[in-house]
């Protein structure tokens, strides 16, 4: 017996677990062997709530089945291991061809980040051994709504599972060779969301070696304007709006962000209500006439302004209305004076939300003058061909606070989510960017990847 449980304890630290535990399947007295190992392993102590080892998650599927049978009539919980896969066994099938015959696994560690909305679930790679100014983006996959306020639990989920699974097919890289997961979820707006959600994460990734980190979509937006720093405001103006922020200290505050039915002023679709309202008032003689109501009929595909009425309340969807923004601002950019203050408008609304933020975590210092990050993002702000409703954004919040830097950051939000996960895998290595680090001086790889 002594001898058994000494050559369980070798095999236990040899990095070629998975041939043992592959040639264990091969006769019984291996077998017992690989009883041994699984009794002796500390990690397997209890199989419900700790990490399990290395070579479980990335095994062959026979060597996988035999571990979970040599659990079960050991007397451990069976579908508890490593190797559980879950309610979406399929999309993990790949790990299997990423162990070459010594079972290492020869691709880098990386850092991985999820940005998840109502609409769309995306998710990025960080290789984590790149220089700290010149992180590398591998890989990128798109999936659907993971916003558990809009879609079920269950189609949450399974958009967040796809979508992590595919980035890490691409990239090539298994689960366990993942430092840390930062999932970036609209929909999580206090402890006990993101509890609910890390709890998800940690069904997919259960070793301890992998950090992971839960946070509202907004940290995502932030960070991808400050090289991933938690730091500054940042306003989001899409189909919403919400006005997010992060001081020195990590307190955190919010304005905005509770619907139409609640405001949402300055978004795109309170931005497209009051298009529509005014096109109405134009009818009837109750407003000046507009542009605004040839632009929104043709777009429309409609007639008469009667029309409008009715294809506003067949489908009451937040984005449906919005996506009449692009028409709004060709309007105000050829001079139409409505459309012009329809946008105008906005951009004190926003502006309001954004100064609301940055007094309530005193960003700019007592006389306002202090630098902060100002962060801008979300298709109302995107100006293309059309009015650009940044100007006027931005020139408000100068003056109520002269030492604004505002920014435009030229990659999306999963790559801001990503961007968090690779400071938090600097951070726990101790090589963190000095006090003097500057945003400009940082840069993105980019290979074949469109972010």
């Amino acid at each position: 017996m002594l001898v058994e449980k000494r050559e369980a304890r070798i095999l236990l630290n040899r990095e070629s677990s998975v041939s043992a535990a592959a040639a264990a399947s091969s006769s019984s007295s291996s077998r017992a062997k690989v009883v041994a190992i699984v009794a002796l392993n500390s990690q397997f102590a209890n199989l419900g709530a700790l990490p399990y080892p290395r070579f479980v998650p990335i095994c062959s599927t026979g060597v996988r089945e035999l571990l979970c049978s040599l659990c079960h009539t050991s007397g451990f919980p069976q579908n508890q291991s490593g190797m559980k896969r879950n309610h979406c066994s399929e999309l993990w099938d790949f790990e299997d061809e990423l162990v070459d015959r010594n079972g290492d696994v020869t691709k880098p560690t990386i850092v991985l980040g999820v940005d998840g909305g109502a609409t769309t679930t995306i998710s990025i790679c960080l290789s984590s051994s790149t220089p700290a100014a010149h992180p590398n983006v591998v890989a990128r996959a798109v999936t659907g709504s993971s916003n558990f306020n809009s879609v079920s639990e269950e189609t949450a989920k399974r958009a967040l599972e796809q979508s992590m699974a595919e980035v890490l097919m691409l990239s090539r890289v298994p689960r366990v060779d993942v430092r840390v997961v930062c999932l970036a979820l609209s929909g999580v707006n206090s402890p006990p969301d993101a509890e609910r959600v890390l709890s998800w994460l940690r069904e997919i990734f259960p070793c301890e070696s992998t950090k992971c980190y839960v946070y509202n979509d907004a940290v995502a937006a932030l960070a991808s304007g400050t090289a991933g720093r938690k730091y500054g405001c940042v306003l989001i103006a899409g189909t919403g709006t919400i006005a997010y922020g992060f001081n020195e200290d990590g307190k955190m505050a919010r304005a905005a962000g509770c619907g139409p039915l609640l405001g949402d002023q300055g978004s795109g679709h309170a931005i497209s209500s009051n298009a529509l309202a005014a096109v109405m008032r134009a009818h009837d003689g109750r407003g000046p006439p507009t542009t605004l109501t040839a632009a929104i009929l043709k777009k429309l595909d409609l007639t008469t302004p009667e029309e409008i009425v009715g294809w506003v309340y067949a489908d009451t969807s937040w984005a449906r209305v919005a996506a009449l923004v692009p028409t709004i601002k060709a309007c105000a950019k050829n001079g139409d004076e409505v459309a012009i203050g329809i946008l105008e408008d906005a951009a004190e609304e926003l502006a309001i939300s954004v100064k609301a933020v940055v007094r309530a975590l005193k960003l700019s210092g007592h006389d306002g003058s202090e630098p902060f990050p100002f962060v801008m993002v979300g298709g109302v702000l995107e100006h293309e061909e059309g009015w650009d409703l940044c100007k006027p954004l931005i020139a408000k919040v100068t003056q109520a606070f002269p030492g604004v830097q505002a920014i435009q950051p030229s990659v999306e939000p999963a790559v801001g989510a990503a961007l968090v996960a690779w400071r938090h895998n600097l951070e726990d290595s101790g090589s963190i960017f000095s006090s003097d680090f500057k945003v400009d001086s940082f840069s993105i790889t980019v290979e074949g990847v469109v972010c």
